[in-house]
């Protein structure tokens, strides 16, 4: 019993960081119809640049973050202002393409500047675990979790509130009536770019600090977008849900089921029930039934 609390405990806090991270897809899936394959590549640097911060000028973690964050809306505006805005007329599988090109240019450039190799950052939180119920938890786990669930509550009361919310909210369901009420799209589009690139940033940092940082850190960007299908490609709530589902599962296959065929299963767990789900419910647990599927 103590096991199956210990691998939910780390399922949840590793969902919670997936939920994170899927929301930029489904963001810039509602405003463009576009599936931005680069996420993961975002993810990575978000997370060299705050480790990169703190150990050149021993600033602590909130303060690093904070730069990072700064770090990430630009380049987040670069992106889409030098990639997806000259591409907006354009076929959608033409900025789709666009992205994955991107990603490879990312993926080079982060070999380049931090190498292959495995970091990890200074100690942020105390080394001292904490038990609960019998589970042995690292106060790294803790925190990273508080800070995530605050993140996506705050981000989920700025959509629903915020005058640029509001307008993103509008630009997501109908272009052209936003234009209509004087809603500047490009404005919307570039905001929505530097969200994405901030939680990315965010959720590559807190797994960085649970798992060490390195390039291969990338891969969250695929297992991350059956979390976004599973909860459905334009539903923010449907990606915070998918991501402690698929967070939750992967870990208990990763702990009791990998040691029984040898590893591996943990990988494809995801898409496996991607798949289940999809044949049942084509367009997600909670994507609306008009979504266009690309």
């Amino acid at each position: 019993m103590e096991f199956f609390l210990q691998m939910l405990v780390t399922g949840i806090v590793v969902g919670s960081i997936y939920g994170l991270v899927a929301l930029g897809f489904v963001l810039i899936y509602r405003s463009s119809d576009v599936l931005n394959l680069a996420n993961g590549e975002f993810v990575v640097i978000g997370a060299y640049v705050c480790l990169s911060i703190m150990t050149a000028s021993n600033m602590p973690f909130i303060p690093a973050l904070g730069v990072t964050l700064i770090i990430s809306v630009l380049l987040g505006f670069i992106v889409e202002r030098l990639v997806v805005r000259p591409l907006q007329n354009a076929p959608v599988i033409s900025i789709i393409m666009a992205t994955i090109g991107l990603s490879s240019l990312m993926a080079g450039l982060v070999h380049m500047v931090w190498g292959h190799n495995t970091r990890t950052f200074p100690q942020v939180f105390s080394n001292v675990p904490v038990e609960f119920a019998g589970v042995i938890i690292m106060p790294v786990y803790i925190w990273s979790f508080i800070i995530v669930m605050v993140l996506l509550i705050a981000f989920s009361v700025f959509f629903k509130f915020s005058k640029m919310g509001v307008a993103m909210r509008a630009v997501a369901d109908d272009k052209k009536a936003a234009m209509s009420m004087g809603i500047s799209v490009k404005v919307v589009l570039a905001v929505t770019w530097a969200i994405a690139a901030v939680v990315a940033s965010i959720g590559g940092t807190m797994l960085g600090m649970l798992n060490g940082v390195s390039p291969g850190m990338a891969t969250i960007g695929l297992t991350v977008l059956p979390v976004v299908i599973l909860g459905g490609l334009d539903s923010i709530g449907g990606a915070i849900i998918g991501g402690f589902l698929i967070g939750i599962i992967q870990n208990l296959v990763g702990g009791y089921m990998d040691p029984m065929v040898g590893g591996g299963l943990k990988e494809v767990v995801p898409f496996i029930i991607v798949l289940l789900i999809l044949l049942i419910k084509p367009y997600g647990l909670f994507g609306k039934g008009g979504a266009e599927r690309v």
